[in-house]
């Protein structure tokens, strides 16, 4: 019996240890990877001035498919 008590209190711990890693990545790094791509994918379809300033930043214009602009600042690619 102390066996299988001791099998079963591993399986919790281990549950408790995945359900925290998928918490972390969820709430923490994911929002992270979408709000990169999004900007990155916003920036590829906007239109973009020729100078950037001394940062290395253009100022941009981004439609959506609505037709709503949005100004924007991406890195310049040259």
């Amino acid at each position: 019996m102390k066996e299988a008590t001791a099998d079963l209190t591993s399986a919790i711990v281990v549950a408790i240890s995945v359900t925290a890693l998928v918490a972390f990545f969820y709430f923490t790094v994911w929002p992270m990877i979408k709000t990169n791509f999004a900007s990155q994918t916003a920036c590829e379809q906007a239109k973009c001035g020729t100078r950037p300033n001394a940062e290395g930043m253009v100022d941009c214009v981004y439609k959506e498919k609505d037709g709503t602009e949005h100004n924007i600042t991406c890195s310049y690619k040259g």
